[in-house]
């Protein structure tokens, strides 16, 4: 006779476990403890197996049926549905191990060495707070281009443009590395082309000759902290990025020899650079130097010693100036690229000394170490040119010299 919920309900445990017969294999085990386990009796092979249904109430009669009609669907066409439950289950685990989060994760543990600190922290915060909560528990095999742009939107609409063009790229990178260990069959990136609005290109703030000068002068003035101040001198002298004057340390100067070497895990390029000192950079490097004698961080934090600076002080020294929208701690690098080709200065000299990439690797090996007096007289010419700008001095470029 078949069960009824009824009957299962008036069920008594017994001292030993009772079996609830419900038919075609299908019964509900009744334990001492008064637990209910539905199992199904079916031979596969010659020989008898058990297969656990699930537990009564969470698995209602009717679908504690449901699944032994289903199990004997798979008899019927040869298969021990005990066994496809185990490989579903080993399925289900690969699925969970290899999400997109696990395999982003991954990616971006690979791709630490050749990343900066800020640059790497910046990517994984960002996946963290945009795209993981849309589709990172989804298999990564599985996910769509339409899941994908359900992450981006929410950038989009709040008008970061630039950043979701680049959580775009930065999960094509990760798919390609899923297709490449075998986990991934497809990149849904590259066809979200066209799907997101883009950014409309802006340059760096930067000054134009008449402006450098009038900056300089103002300068001299800044009623601002004298750190924030000789950075802003620097920087100027020597037009690296903003992120590798902050984070400089004493151990990377050797002022008897004029010399300041970056190491490539502070490079956006990760490359080491070397940037020549001029005598005027010098003279402030020993005021910097002065301000905090027992530090090794040129630049330090004004709460935390071993920390740099923020990020946004010269940027704000700035603006104190009065020069909001009109110039940027990065400009000073456009700034001193224009004035040098004007200037006479060969441009391979020049794109060196701005430490930017070489696409060719063959050619950016052999100029690694190159043109290094060239650059040592550039740079101090540059410095030359500077003081002269700022005394108002009629400057005029001709072939590397002023005059």
């Amino acid at each position: 006779m078949a069960l009824t919920d009824t009957a299962i309900r008036n069920a008594k445990p017994a001292t030993k476990p009772v079996k609830l017969a419900d038919g075609q294999g299908l019964y509900l085990l009744l334990n001492p403890n008064g637990s209910r386990w539905w199992r199904l009796d079916y031979r596969f092979g010659g020989k008898r197996k058990t297969l656990s249904m699930g537990v009564y109430p969470d698995v209602t009669l009717a679908e504690a049926r449901a699944r032994r009609d289903e199990a004997r669907k798979l008899l019927t066409h040869g298969s021990d549905p005990g066994l496809k439950r185990k490989t579903d289950k080993i399925a289900a685990t690969i699925r969970a191990d290899n999400n997109f989060e696990a395999v982003a994760r991954e990616w971006h543990e690979k791709r630490l060495p050749k990343l900066t600190a800020s640059h790497a922290t910046q990517i994984i915060n960002t996946l963290t707070r945009e795209v993981f909560p849309i589709i990172g528990h989804r298999p990564i095999s599985e996910v769509e281009a339409h899941e994908l742009l359900a992450a981006l939107r929410p950038i989009e609409k709040r008008g970061a443009l630039e950043i979701a063009g680049k959580v775009r790229r930065w999960c094509g990178m990760v798919f390609r590395y899923g297709i490449a260990t075998g986990r991934a069959r497809h990149n849904p990136a590259p066809d979200l082309r066209g799907a997101l609005a883009t950014p409309v290109t802006k340059h760096y703030a930067a000054f134009d000759r008449a402006g450098l000068a009038d900056f300089l002068r103002k300068l001299d003035d800044f009623d601002g902290a004298q750190l924030t101040r000789l950075g802003l001198r620097l920087l100027a002298l020597t037009f690296v990025r903003t992120g590798e004057l902050r984070g400089a340390s004493w151990a990377e100067f050797d002022l008897p020899c004029k010399t300041w070497r970056i190491p490539a895990e502070r490079m956006k390029m990760r490359s080491p650079h070397i940037v020549p000192l001029s005598e005027q950079a010098i003279n402030v490097l020993e005021e910097l130097r002065a301000l905090n004698p027992n530090c090794d961080l040129v630049f330090p934090g004004a709460n935390v010693k071993s920390k740099p600076m923020s990020e946004n002080t010269l940027l704000y020294a700035l603006y104190r100036m009065g020069y909001h929208g009109r110039a940027t701690g990065h400009g000073f690098r456009a700034s001193a690229s224009t004035m040098l080709n004007e200037m006479g200065w060969k441009p391979d000299v020049i794109e060196r000394q701005l430490a930017h990439a070489e696409k060719n690797k063959v050619r950016a090996a052999y100029h690694r170490a190159e043109y290094l007096p060239e650059r040592r007289h550039m740079m101090q010419g540059w410095a030359d040119y500077l003081d002269k700008l700022k005394a108002g001095a009629a400057v005029i470029p001709l072939h590397g010299q002023v005059a």
